[in-house]
């Protein structure tokens, strides 16, 4: 429960702050957490960034500001921390799809983003098969993509990534993996996000191998970590709500906390793994 109370601790945190610069090391440290290890995890558990989150909060309160006809325009676009009033202006119409000055008309539509809390929360009784390993370095062949993400959206999309990829290549990867995780896998791997919002990763598409890699792949070397190792049995959309429930449930109420590493899909045989690295917290 510490992870979720360290969680809305720094909500209440940038809440506080909306109208002051926010350092994300400093939110990181209210979570009782390396900023790495928050930002994944909360973009993990809401569907968008901290930046993106923050941005959205700011934007809904400056919406309610300005329906006061004595409140400035510049004003607000300072308070809430944008450079000047074009930069306030842009972003406001992207958010809300009208202007601040439109803003003060009582008949136009504006949207809000409420502030946000983290629970944990019980569903469907789920069980949930795991392991705790530490698992020696290994290397990873396959197809690189790099994706952003965007307002939830990824680009390019999974379904876009696997569709570039040929039968004759996954049958090639299939061949090729020799060693855990087993099977065909997506490891997701140097995630970042920047200042507007915006997230990017590197996606891999292939296998776990000792053999020698053919030249048109590409190569990720994995270092020694430390991973659990979720069972999942079923389709997509099993494998979908099983990562739900192991960073929203599974996470918050267990003895370890997201280190700095990849994370994997393996799917065999119709079974699947997933692959989290970990830490003791």
């Amino acid at each position: 429960m510490d992870m979720l109370k360290g969680m809305n601790d720094a909500l209440n945190y940038i809440e506080g702050n909306l109208s002051n610069p926010i350092d994300l090391q400093e939110v990181a440290k209210t979570a009782m957490s390396s900023e790495y290890h928050f930002k994944r995890l909360f973009s993990l558990l809401s569907g968008i960034t901290i930046s993106e989150y923050i941005r959205r909060r700011r934007l809904t309160l400056a919406a309610l500001e300005l329906k006061n006809p004595d409140v400035k325009v510049i004003d607000t676009a300072l308070r809430y921390q944008y450079q000047s009033p074009d930069a306030f202006s842009r972003a406001f119409q992207n958010y809300h799809g009208i202007t601040p000055s439109a803003a003060r008309n009582t008949e136009k539509t504006l949207k809000a983003y409420p502030k946000m809390a983290f629970q944990l929360t019980i569903q469907g009784g789920m069980d949930m098969k795991y392991r705790i390993g530490k698992k020696e370095a290994f290397r990873v062949t396959g197809v690189k993509y790099q994706v952003e993400m965007e307002n939830e959206i990824l680009s390019p999309t999974y379904e876009e990534m696997i569709s570039a990829i040929s039968d004759s290549q996954m049958e090639e990867f299939e061949s090729l993996s020799n060693r855990e995780p087993n099977g065909i896998i997506h490891v997701s791997v140097n995630y970042s996000e920047d200042a507007e919002g915006k997230a990017a990763f590197d996606q891999y598409i292939g296998a776990a191998t000792t053999k020698e890699p053919p030249e048109k792949y590409s190569t990720l070397e994995i270092p020694a970590l430390q991973w659990a190792i979720f069972e999942v049995d079923g389709d997509w959309e099993k494998v979908e709500e099983q990562w739900q429930h192991i960073y929203s449930e599974w996470l918050p109420s267990s003895s370890y906390e997201l280190a700095e590493g990849p994370e994997i899909l393996a799917s065999k045989d119709e079974k699947s793994e997933i692959w989290i690295s970990v830490k003791k917290k």
